[in-house]
Order: C-alpha cells, then structure tokens, then sequence
C-alpha cells in the first residue's frame, strides 16, 4: 500500500502595514534574495513588489505594498492606492506592526483599510530583538485580545528569528495550488527595476531630508561591455535644481558615492564586473505628474 502524496500548497500572500515596520526586510529575508530597497525612513517602498519563496511542499508569493498612511499629496494618495488595491488580490493578509512603538493610531488606520479582505489576516509582530520577552508577551496578549487574527508571529526581520514558523503558518492558511513560478525564481521584477532599486537606496542612505522622497530612478540600459563589464546607465530625477545640485555633491563627491555604493550591489547581483553611469537631471514636481509616475515605472500592476 503506498501513501496518498502531499498536497502542495501555494497562494499569495501580501505583507502591508504602516511605513517603516520592515516589510521590505521582511520580503528579502524570506526569498533569501534582495530585491526590495531597504532603508530607515518611511515610504522607502513605492510599488507592489512580488518575491517568491520555495519550499519542499509549497509555494509562497509574496506581495510587498508601500506603507499604509494618511495621504495629502497626489504622489502619496497614488502609494496607498497600490496597497490598498493588493487586498482583494491575496490569499493571506500579513498585517504587520513594530514591536518597539507598538499598535497605535497609524497601525488602526492601515488596519481599518484591509476590512474588505475576506483572507485570512495574520499578524506580524516585527523587531522583537528591540524589546525584552516581557513586553513580546504583554504586546502579544493586548493584539489578541482584539481578536481579528487568525495567528500571532513575533519575529525578527532583521536578523532571520521566527522566520521558519512564519513560513509554517502562511503556509498554513494557503489553499492547494500550482507551482506559479519555476523554481529558482526570486521575483517577477524586471532587471531593470531591481537595479533601480538598488541605486535609489543608496540615495536613500547617502541624503538627507525631503531629498530622497523627491528622486526617482530610471535605468536607461543594461548592456555588455568591453572584457564582459555590464555597463549600466541609470538616471536620477530630481525636482528642483538645488535638489541636482545637492544629489552631485562639490565636486561629484556625492554622486560618485552614491554610485561606488550601487556598483558593488549591482556586481554581487550580477556576478560579474559592472559600470554605472549615473545622469541626474531635473523632472520638476514629478510627483504630481501621473504620467511621471508611469514614466519612472511606480504604481505600475504590469509585474
């Protein structure tokens, strides 16, 4: 007598939350390959992002959104609509708070938001390693209580802990299914998109202020140089020409930083040699253009 074989499991799972609780962290830990830019400052994450996490009896699409927070501007207004319109797409909602501020009114407002998913709603509580197994327990004990969680995970994005019971529960709650993408794939994300991701945080963490908000990058071409060098050339938008100006840096100083930093990442994604040729040019009020927004390839359902 032989026995029945496992089902496979698989479905989509879209991680959202505030601004800055770590999904992006979240995403590229479990894929085990980044693909998302990370930094500390709020709205790094402009567009859906889909990783894709193997394993031995399932599969895990992972959905990354921008964080959910009140809008004023048409730019923002535009971020929170690609969250919110991932929703009704998944098959498991992963809400996901900070363990050091805890649930507050900014975390009840993006919750708010996800009452129209009829999926299950898992909560993440992230940054454990922020705070003492007292405060886990007593966070953990208040979030139940308010009863809209299917299950409770408290990990630590940022260094690896509770990721496999994680996987174990989203598993869990998907239903049987495909294999949607071969294995081995990380991501549908166009190159492109990934190596602009991976400049535009470097910008990120090399500027200071409203800076980083008002740049977008755009990657022109990929393409294989002299002696197998990828040679990359990438433009960086900017909306003002004091904002160009600050992006360049005295003497190049700051534009050559920035792009020494991306090299390295791009190399080690590549596998190989690369030139980046970064431009800097001036878009002005691109964020409250939609055709900008379409041009620089955010908010864009396509992928």
């Amino acid at each position: 007598m032989t026995n029945a074989r496992k089902s496979f499991k698989s479905g989509f799972a879209g991680i959202f939350g505030k601004p800055n609780v770590g999904k992006s962290t979240l995403l590229n830990r479990l894929i085990a390959e980044k693909v998302a830019a990370i930094s500390n400052r709020p709205q790094t994450t402009r567009n859906k992002i889909r990783g894709v996490c193997h394993l031995p009896g399932g599969q895990i699409v992972l959905v990354d959104t921008p964080g959910i927070h009140q809008a004023a501007t048409k730019y923002n207004q535009y971020m929170i609509r690609t969250s919110v319109s991932a929703v009704g797409d998944v098959d498991l909602t992963l809400f996901m708070i900070d363990a050091k501020t805890g649930f507050g009114p900014d975390d009840q407002y993006a919750l708010d938001l996800m009452k129209s998913s009829r999926a299950p709603k898992v909560l993440i509580i992230n940054k454990i390693d922020l705070i003492s197994k007292p405060e886990i327990l007593t966070l953990i004990g208040g979030m139940a209580a308010k009863g809209d969680f299917a299950e409770i995970v408290p990990v630590s994005a940022e260094l690896g802990d509770g990721l496999d019971r994680l996987k174990e529960v989203i598993v869990k709650y998907l239903p049987e299914g495909p294999e949607y993408f071969p294995k081995g794939t990380a991501t549908d994300c166009p190159e492109k998109f990934i190596l602009a991701e991976m400049i535009r945080e470097k910008i990120m963490r090399l500027t200071h202020m409203e800076l980083p908000h008002a740049t977008a990058v755009a990657v022109d071409s990929v393409r294989e140089g002299a002696g197998g060098v990828t040679v990359v050339e990438a433009t960086i938008y900017a909306e003002k020409d004091s904002q160009k100006k600050i992006l360049i840096g005295e003497k190049g100083s700051r534009l050559k930083a920035i792009g020494t930093a991306a090299r390295k990442e791009i190399e080690n994604r590549l596998g190989g040699k690369a030139y980046l040729n970064l431009f800097v040019k001036v878009r002005r009020n691109w964020r409250s253009d939609e055709r900008a927004f379409k041009e620089f390839g955010y908010f864009d359902d396509s992928y």
